[in-house]
């Protein structure tokens, strides 16, 4: 029976791929489910073969790990750089973006406590 070891789900594209290249450079055989048109299935990496599921998730463990250190270390970087993302950075790379969405708070806002203000 097969087991679900991978969701894909929130997942960047490259982070799948190199799942995917892993998972085969290790011999596992696995296949993918999608998500379908209405979002409902389980978009996500299936182990056929259940015996093989700790040795899977061993090296997806391992995998994870060292993709958590070399992230840090590159988001190290960026931020020794200057270069890291900050809010500011956002507002000035996106200021119509950034406008249109502190509109939609306050008017969210607004329409939210009208009644409690009695407006």
């Amino acid at each position: 029976m097969a087991k679900l070891l991978f969701r894909l789900h929130n997942v960047t594209d490259e982070e799948a791929a190199e799942v995917r290249e892993l998972l085969a450079e290790h011999g596992f055989d696995v296949y993918e489910t999608q998500a379908g048109l209405f979002r409902l299935g389980v978009e996500a990496i299936w182990l056929r073969d259940a015996s093989q599921a700790e040795q899977a998730q061993a090296v997806l463990e391992c995998y994870q790990d060292e993709r958590r250190v070399r992230l840090q270390a590159e988001y190290r970087e960026a931020v020794a750089r200057g270069d890291a993302p900050t809010l500011w950075r956002r507002v000035t790379a996106h200021p119509f973006q950034m406008l249109l969405v502190m509109v939609a708070v306050i008017l969210i806002a607004v329409i939210s406590l009208a009644p409690f203000l009695g407006f």
